[in-house]
């Protein structure tokens, strides 16, 4: 055979060939067009759902229609399959198909669809929630219309929520803030504010329906300043089997374990978690610098020292149901949170006069202990009525927050001090205790219109015994009268609130008012002339708009007035005198603050881009704020209603799925805040701006790689400003055996450096100061978890609770939520 006919041969072989392998590996598609059947306009953005005929549960592919109303969506093999299409107001299209090997591709055409009240012949409907739903006062995310979710936990789908930011650390955002409640089946659950990761972590996302994000809290809720809530809502069918999830986490700074499960006996449901973390703090530096200027002699003040603690804290509870019947239900809850830290400190203070010459100094040896907790009972009866979504609901909620500090303090190593300085010691004994009772009524009139309305009682008594005892001249100590208080304070507060909402082709509108009524009885059992009884009465009004720009797109305005009452950190006149230079105490006649909030939010989102806008102005005319001031050379801290301030802010979140594999996230924001104070003859303005981003991206062997950082321009305060800050981190995860039941992940943060330091200035008329605080930032570790068992779903709720998130936390109270 000659060369030119082999060569013919081998072209006709590889030929042949290569048709062959393009024919085998030819994919499988279905394609098409969603459009309008009275308007002919595309319908963008509306969720895709394919399922094969022989497994309907298990969707092959989920996507939404691109700006145009395409689609065209890869299959993984032959076969019978049922195409849904749902877009918010519109009737779900139901088309089914056959792919061969002789038809790769389902060319569906143009597909029609139409409003809810309208009916089309020849088209077949369902009901289908679609994954991402924009409503007037908050967006929701449909968790059990997500394949991912039969596999994952809580923590990892909410990475795939609007609004929301999941960090390589698990730390949590909500619409660009770490200020966020949140509540289970509408009502707040104390562990969950205050460790959400830890939570969630071990919730199994098979367990949870969806994820709404309230941006706009309306009248129903107290009128809590807060940046957003967090509402988990569970399934709320019966419950099969159980599930049981174990898990671990260590760290180069501690350890944790925690357990979560759930079983059903008979008609009663219940659900627990428990998580127990051990923490190791290493040891902390700080510097400071005071300048006095009403002194020459004593002007100018340096204080170095360093701090090292050591503690644990642990979480629990338990929740259950029993069904009466179909139209009554009576749930209950019970949690625990609980923590113990010992810090152990010294500092060298060195004071000097105007020339810088040292006029004195002394070291000082300090061991402070730290106790904090929360119990929380809530119970709920709730009887729905015939008509669809209409139910009243009998709520009752007692929770106690106690909270002990004590400290020893020494002195040592001083020279030419002018004023004594005694061994100290003193025992702070805190609490918060409150009793709720609640009635809620809610009535979907029609389509169009929906009412609902309630009423409240807060019985909450703020409870504080300080005990101080200075060393006499024997070596003994001794109660001081004078530097120990007893307090409390006893709160009455009567609520009502009525909420009306309108729904009207692409425009919704929600308007509320909420009115509470505040009797208080403050009483000093060693200083009763101070005792005094007040009344305050607070009208809150809340306006949201919306209009629906396409499917997958709102433009919403709101108008809400936020009051914050202030926690008992903020109140206790309780003197900490164990810094000679530098004492601090609240103040028992702080009045309730008030700010007034207007806003603007724009929203798209889509399977490859969601971006979320929001520009809000807030102003207040009598905020809390903590100031300083000097009184015969010490610094006195303590807070007043005593600040104006306006903030205007824009905030961006941005997410972009380029791939399968591949997701990248933004969060960021700016703004321009004024604070000023008559009474305090300050005022100080400025801009500030933060930035969150985060790579997601899966590689060979299906492991998970997420890459984060961020950080912040320095803030500022009315007195002062603070530093700059960056962080950054790695996180590396795969789960392995049937179903991922095993999940393992290493972590990594701020691996190149050692300690974080942030500066803080402050100044008045009569001292400046500067401080730097350094704090260890190196983290590392590995978190595992186990889950098994089967469990098809959750513990049943009722629709409405209590929520108490009036009070404003802050001052000197510590949480596991601070130290993460």
């Amino acid at each position: 055979m000659n060369h030119p006919t082999i060569y013919r041969a081998l072209s006709i072989l590889l030929l042949f060939t290569t048709l062959h392998i393009v024919t085998a590996h030819a994919q499988f598609s279905v394609k098409g067009t969603l459009v309008d059947s009275l308007t002919h306009e595309s319908e963008p953005y509306a969720t895709i759902r394919i399922t094969l005929d022989k497994s309907p549960e298990q969707p092959v592919r989920m996507n939404v229609t691109d700006a145009k109303g395409k689609f065209q969506e890869k299959l993984p093999q032959t076969g019978n399959y049922t195409l849904q299409i749902t877009s918010v107001g519109k009737r779900t299209v139901v088309r089914r198909f056959s792919i061969t090997n002789n038809q790769r591709v389902a060319d569906l055409g143009t597909l029609y669809t139409c409003d809810d009240a309208q009916m089309l012949k020849g088209v077949e409907v369902v009901a289908q929630k679609p994954l991402v739903k924009a409503e007037i006062d908050k967006i929701s995310y449909s968790i059990e219309d997500d394949p991912d979710s039969k596999t994952n936990t809580t923590l990892e789908m909410l990475r795939k929520v609007p609004l929301v930011t999941v960090d390589g650390e698990d730390n949590i955002q909500v619409n660009g803030s770490s200020n966020f409640k949140v509540h289970v089946n509408g009502k707040p659950n104390t562990l969950m504010s205050n460790n959400p990761k830890e939570v969630l972590r071990s919730l199994p996302a098979n367990s949870v329906k969806s994820i709404e994000v309230i941006t706009e809290p309306g009248a129903k809720y107290d009128a809590e300043g807060i940046g957003g809530i967090l509402n988990i809502i569970t399934t709320d069918a019966k419950m099969q089997g159980y599930n049981v999830t174990l898990g671990a986490n260590a760290n180069n700074m501690g350890v944790s374990g925690y357990a979560y499960g759930t079983v059903q006996v008979g008609k009663l449901t219940l659900t627990g978690n428990y998580s127990y973390n051990h923490q190791n703090q290493p040891r902390s530096l700080s510097d400071s610098e005071r300048e006095d200027f009403t002194s020459t002699d004593y002007r100018h003040l340096l204080t170095q020292g360093s701090s090292k603690s050591t503690g644990n804290f642990q979480f629990g509870n338990i929740e259950g149901s029993y069904e009466i019947d179909t139209l009554n239900l009576i749930t209950f809850s019970a949690n625990v949170f609980g923590g113990k830290f010992d810090t152990h400190g010294d500092s060298r203070t060195i004071m000097s006069d105007n020339d810088w010459k040292e006029r004195y100094s002394y070291q000082t040896l300090n061991r402070s202990i730290s106790q904090f907790g929360n119990i929380g009972i809530n119970a709920d009866y709730q009887h729905s009525f015939k008509k669809k979504g209409e139910y009243l609901t009998l709520s009752y909620k007692f929770n106690n927050s106690p909270n002990n500090n004590e400290a020893d303090t020494d002195y040592d190593e001083m020279k030419d001090v002018p004023f004594n300085l005694l061994h100290q010691y003193f025992d702070n004994d805190a609490h918060t205790a409150e009793h709720t009772a609640q009635i809620d009524y809610v009535n979907p009139l029609n389509e169009k219109h929906y009412i609902d309305a309630g009423m409240k009682y807060i019985f909450r008594e703020n409870y504080s015994d300080s005990q101080y005892f200075l060393e006499n001249g024997q070596g003994e100590m001794e109660a001081n009268q004078d530097l120990s208080s007893k307090y409390q304070q006893g709160q009455h507060i009567l609520a009502a609130y009525a909420d009306y909402q309108l729904k009207w082709k692409k425009f919704g509108a929600k308007a509320g008012v909420r009115y509470e009524h505040t009797f208080m009885d403050v009483e000093y059992d060693y200083m009763p002339e101070r005792n005094f009884k007040a009344g305050f009465d607070d009208v809150v009004p809340t306006l949201n708009l919306s209009y629906m720009l396409g499917t997958s797109a709102t433009l919403r305005a709101n108008y809400n007035m936020r009051i914050n009452r202030p926690g008992i950190w903020y109140l206790n006149p309780f003197r900490d005198t164990s810094n000679p230079t530098s004492i601090s105490y609240g103040n028992p006649d702080l009045d309730t603050e008030k700010a007034h909030i207007l806003g603007m939010t724009f929203n798209t989102f889509s399977a490859k881009f969601s971006l979320n806008a929001n520009l809000t102005y807030t102003f207040t005319n009598n905020g809390i704020e903590r100031y300083s001031f000097m009184n015969n050379g010490v610094q006195e801290n303590t807070y007043g209603n005593v600040g104006k301030s306006q903030r205007t802010r824009l905030a961006l979140w941005m997410n972009w799925n380029p791939g399968n594999t591949t997701r990248l996230s933004l969060n960021t924001s700016g703004s321009y805040s004024d604070y000023q104070s008559k009474e305090l003859n300050s005022r100080n303005s400025g801009f500030t701006g933060e930035v969150f981003a985060n790579i997601q991206q899966t590689i060979p062997w299906e492991l998970r790689l997420s890459f984060y950082g961020g950080g912040s321009t320095p803030y500022i305060s009315l007195q002062g400003k603070g530093s700059s800050f960056y962080y950054y981190g790695v996180n590396l995860n795969r789960s392995f055996l049937k179903d991922k039941r095993l999940n393992i992940s290493l972590f990594a943060s701020n691996i190149f450096q050692k300690y974080n330091s942030y500066s803080n200035e402050m100044w008045t008329d009569t001292f400046r100061s500067w401080s730097k605080n350094s704090y260890p930032s190196r983290r590392y570790g590995i978190s595992i978890s186990w889950r098994f068992g089967e469990l098809k779903t959750q513990v049943k709720k009722t629709q409405r609770s209590i929520t108490n998130d009036d009070v404003k936390s802050g001052g000197d109270n510590k949480s596991a939520g601070s130290m993460q």
